[in-house]
């Protein structure tokens, strides 16, 4: 009987631990088997907000496609580029035009890239990197008019003098020259404020010793083509030593 009584409260309680780690077993037992009661389904989401994914996609998309675009412009643009005369090339590659739409294609391609991802997984990571490049662009944006309202004027005496330089380098940068004749053409212009602001380039001045003395170029002429169809790279020529009447009926006498 002493045996027994000293062996009761031992399995008395093995027996109550035995049952307690039954119950408390039982409902991990249960969650693992079903998950769902612990951790139920999201809810499913509404139409509206999957028409604002499907819109936020498409749309990125669209710059997504527009900043390669840009990308491939500027990529063309740096390989399609052919050496000058002498062999070497006009400008080096730092400070090439072309590489800003380098720059801006991929900075527009990695945020719209972003931006679909992140819209159609609904990544959460993505799409605060997203948020953040469109603030931060926005921000720059800001910044940038703030600074161009206060500092206007000396900007405008920077720009000046910015242009003044590309009338002085017109002949030695390919892509200089292609972006001056482009907007003489499309303003139907000619120097920073007249015609005879081409007389501070050295190749156009009236005592330079080249056939382009006293000459302004193609792209502030009148009627820059010949027989309506071929260009006339000439019809320039001489504007400067003309007078301002008789310049007016070959060149365009307003300045850019």
């Amino acid at each position: 009987q002493a045996s027994r009584l000293a062996e009761l409260p031992y399995s008395s309680f093995d027996d109550h631990d035995d049952d307690d780690d039954d119950d408390r077993s039982l409902p991990r037992d249960t969650a693992e088997q079903d998950p769902g009661v612990w951790y139920p389904d999201p809810p499913k989401p509404s139409p509206f907000s999957r028409c604002v994914r499907y819109l936020a996609f498409l749309w990125n998309l669209f710059f997504l496609l527009l900043g390669l675009l840009v990308l491939a412009v500027g990529v063309w643009g740096l390989l399609a580029k052919g050496p000058l005369p002498g062999g070497q090339r006009g400008v080096p590659v730092g400070s090439d035009p072309m590489l800003f739409f380098v720059l801006a294609g991929l900075g527009a391609s990695a945020v719209s890239l972003a931006g679909c991802l992140g819209a159609f997984r609904a990544s959460p990571c993505l799409l605060r990197f997203f948020l953040g490049a469109l603030l931060t662009f926005g921000g720059l944006e800001v910044l940038g008019g703030l600074l161009l309202l206060l500092a206007r004027r000396r900007l405008r005496d920077a720009l000046r003098d910015l242009l003044l330089l590309c009338l002085l380098r017109y002949q030695q940068d390919p892509d200089l020259q292609f972006l001056v004749d482009e907007l003489q053409r499309s303003l139907q212009c000619c120097g920073l404020e007249s015609y005879r602001d081409w007389e501070s380039n050295p190749y156009f001045n009236c005592s330079a010793p080249g056939v382009q003395a006293c000459g302004v170029p193609a792209s502030c002429c009148q009627h820059p083509l010949e027989n309506g169809s071929v260009p006339n790279a000439q019809c320039g020529f001489g504007a400067l030593g003309l007078g301002a009447a008789a310049a007016g009926a070959v060149v365009h006498t307003g300045g850019c």
